[in-house]
């Protein structure tokens, strides 16, 4: 018996090894994904802060959001350095976009640009802390691109319905009454949220992703939610010029050929 084990022994701290090593995979994976749901589960709650006509305190309402993503990323950025990065890219991915969503989002309705992908980058290095910088894809960036315009077609529409009018980009340059409104041409140098929505519908359809990819097939699937997105904004807006002074406060214009919907305005 003692002659068969020392005969086995040379073999077992090599499996011991490629278990340790297996443990850990198995942990560092768990570690990433419940990490992305959490990041996906906050970046939501941002967005629908967000989605409120006009936000007064954007930063301020989001920072406990903001608080819960940071710390996330920091707890799993040691396992997202190196080959690492690409071994669990697929296990955070959902949480990047997500988190990119309501990231692109806040800065377009606090600064009225793009977040670029510099930007991005950057912004998801940050928070990485001690652990090494996260790294953001290009892939990650654009599909949270494509969600963005969905919230703000909803951002837009809600807007619509109880102010009246489409959201200007500028803060200090009011939108034109329903009366005054152009929707196939604006004033001069006047931008609103559907004139940036035609221009990145116009460059996101101008994209060469391929064929036959995971991020092809998602692109395909996302560009034609992200194309019907501005349709309703233009739909929402020509009901909203051709019938709005005949609509009460709050009433929401259609996007269907379903019935009239009218939503409750607070005050």
């Amino acid at each position: 018996m003692e002659a068969t084990e020392e005969r086995q022994s040379p073999f077992l701290p090599m499996f011991e090894t490629f278990r340790a090593e297996l443990d850990e995979h198995h942990d560092r994976r768990e570690r990433t994904i419940k990490a992305s749901r959490d990041i996906t589960a906050a970046s939501k709650k941002m967005i629908r802060k967000l989605a409120l006509p006009l936000p007064p305190h954007v930063n301020k309402n989001n920072a406990q959001y903001y608080d819960i993503i940071k710390d996330r990323y920091k707890n799993i950025s040691g396992d997202l350095q190196g080959l690492n990065a690409w071994r669990y890219a697929r296990n955070i991915t959902g949480g990047n976009q997500e988190y990119m969503e309501a990231a692109i989002f806040q800065h377009y309705l606090t600064t009225g640009t793009l977040l670029t992908y510099e930007e991005s980058v950057e912004q998801l290095r940050s928070l990485g802390g001690d652990g090494g910088p996260v790294q953001l894809t290009v892939e990650d960036y654009l599909l949270g691109v494509f969600d963005m315009t969905g919230e703000l077609m909803r951002f837009s529409i809600t807007t619509m319905a109880t102010d009246g009018k489409l959201p200007s980009v500028e803060a200090n340059d009011e939108a034109p009454s329903v009366d005054k409104m152009d929707v196939d041409s604006q004033p001069g140098d006047h931008r609103d949220v559907l004139t940036d929505l035609r221009s990145l519908r116009s460059e996101l359809e101008g994209l060469n992703v391929g064929f036959g990819s995971s991020f092809a097939r998602d692109v395909d699937k996302k560009m034609d939610v992200m194309q019907t997105s501005v349709e309703k904004v233009e739909k929402a807006l020509y009901g909203l010029v051709i019938r709005g002074r005949e609509r009460p406060k709050g009433w929401m214009p259609d996007l269907d050929s379903g019935p009239r919907r009218d939503v409750e305005v607070e005050g």
